[in-house]
Order: C-alpha cells, then sequence, then structure tokens
C-alpha cells in the first residue's frame, strides 16, 4: 500500500491521496446555490469552492439555471467562474436576470466530452478559477 501511495504522490503531488482522519479533514468553503434546503443536503454550504462539480439530470430539469445561481454567488463573493457548456444552452439574457455578471464568465462551448474535459484540467492546473 506505501508503495502504491508514493507512486500516486509522485504522479500527482503531495495530498492527492491521504488516510482520512479528523486531523487532516479542513472544512471546505462553499458557494451558496440559492437554495437553502439543497445547501443543506450539500453540507450546509452550497457547492464546495474549488471543486469540480457537473450537474447532471433530464433535459428542462433547471440545470443551467442551478449553475447560473452559483455562478452568481460565487461572482458576487469575488470569485472567477468558468462555466463548461456542454450542452450549448447559455442564455445571457438569462444569465444576466439571475445576477451572473456576463462579461467577467469564462465560458466554453466544447465540440466534444473530451475537449470539455482537457480545458477543464488546464483551467484546474492554472488554479486561478473558482
Amino acid at each position: 500500500l506505501q508503495r502504491v501511495i508514493a507512486q500516486i504522490e509522485k504522479q500527482y503531488g503531495q495530498g492527492a491521496i491521504m488516510q482520512m482522519d479528523e486531523h487532516r479533514y479542513a472544512r471546505i468553503e462553499g458557494i451558496p446555490t440559492g437554495s437553502l434546503s439543497l445547501d443543506i443536503a450539500l453540507g450546509g454550504a452550497g457547492i464546495p469552492r474549488g471543486r469540480v462539480t457537473e450537474v447532471f439530470g433530464p433535459e428542462a430539469s433547471g440545470k443551467t439555471t442551478l449553475a447560473l445561481h452559483v455562478i452568481a454567488n460565487a461572482q458576487r463573493a469575488g470569485g472567477v467562474v468558468a462555466f463548461i457548456d456542454a450542452e450549448h444552452v447559455l442564455d445571457p439574457t438569462w444569465a444576466k436576470k439571475l445576477g451572473v455578471d456576463v462579461s467577467s464568465l469564462l465560458i466554453s462551448q466544447p465540440d466534444t466530452g473530451e475537449q470539455a474535459l482537457e480545458i477543464t484540467e488546464m483551467l484546474i492546473r492554472s488554479d486561478s478559477v473558482d
């Protein structure tokens, strides 16, 4: 086990894998979703800041609207946000009505899932988005 852990840390960096004990547990800051009941269901703080969050569900189930509420709240808190619009459905007018500053929103509408993941990975590695 120690050999595998060392290999993972060598390839992905210190802290990529660790034993979960109360000394290493850190409270993660969240971004409110705009729905108190959803925030509570997610642990009380909303969507975890600094983490990749995928929202999925059937067509017209509110995925984009939820994402836009989170984006607006992150921006209000001074965050830099990137939105990977895999479904190509983002409506800037609706986004503005929900409080999104579209002029500072980074958006990508990739043609393939592979592009979406590569763009997401590049943004994560830049450590410059929330």
